[in-house]
């Protein structure tokens, strides 16, 4: 997750409060770690005091191959009194006509109609019709075929990056795929946040007006070069106008680190 977003592994110097710590003093650093299919037959971060997981194999339509195994690591997470001991990412993205499978309709699975607010999605759109469906297909997969107990009890942040496929011509409707997953999160009774850059938010969505269900959705901001700088980073602008950084996330020793925002 962090390899197309952060700087290269960085030594980190600052106050022990917000000190990187040595395997095992997570705990009393109080900073998360999150993890997925790159770290799969590898060894885990271990001491954390929160953990946040990824549901997918870098793409929005697959499967964490180790994803049990990683919930099974993140519940014997330490505790952290201002964040979930578990959280949930998923990848994010806007093919279009590029890939496997496009919505033609509104219903999610077949038989199920969806309420559009974009609708109606018909076959050969790409618009924000269309979009919003995939979206939507793409949260019920991941809640419903990639291994999730009780989906609804967990916060889903939404994984936004270049990496992925996006529209640079149509940035309505790479926002839209992203208010349809929300949606659908919303239903099953879950939260949502949104991980991206700055940057990298700017260049796939840009600004949401407050109409836009992302509008108030808290930001996980990733970029920081150290501890010291991922704590200053609460303070940054938050992706959305109507949301707060709750998360900022700086690498070290070859691991995600996450700092809870007060």
């Amino acid at each position: 997750m962090a390899a197309p977003l952060l700087a290269a592994l960085l030594l980190i110097c600052g106050s022990p409060a917000y000190a990187v710590p040595s395997p095992g003093e997570g705990v009393q650093s109080l900073l998360g770690n999150d993890i997925s299919w790159p770290q799969c037959n590898t060894a885990f971060p271990t001491g954390q005091a929160f953990a946040i997981v990824g549901v997918n194999n870098g793409l929005a339509n697959t499967t964490n191959p180790c994803l049990a195994e990683q919930l099974d690591w993140a519940e014997g997470s330490a505790g952290h009194p201002g964040r979930p001991t578990v959280s949930l990412y998923v990848n994010t993205a806007n093919p279009g006509a590029a890939g496997s499978w496009w919505p033609a309709e509104d219903e999610y699975p077949a038989g199920r109609a969806v309420h559009n607010p974009y609708g109606p999605c018909k076959d050969g759109d790409y618009g924000k019709a269309c979009a919003y469906m995939y979206g939507f297909a793409k949260a019920y997969d991941d809640a419903h075929h990639r291994g999730i107990s009780n989906p609804g009890s967990y916060v889903w942040w939404l994984d936004v990056e270049t990496e992925n496929s996006w529209s640079y011509t149509d940035k309505d409707a790479n926002r839209t795929v992203l208010e349809g997953m929300t949606d659908f999160f919303h239903s099953i009774g879950a939260q949502v946040g949104i991980y991206s850059s700055d940057r990298q938010w700017d260049q796939i969505v840009g600004t949401v007006s407050g109409s836009s269900n992302l509008y108030s959705l808290p930001s996980w901001l990733a970029g920081s070069r150290n501890a010291s700088g991922a704590a200053m980073a609460c303070s940054h602008a938050p992706l959305t106008g109507g949301g707060e950084v709750e998360l900022t996330q700086f690498v070290s020793r070859g691991f995600d680190y996450n700092y809870s925002c007060p």
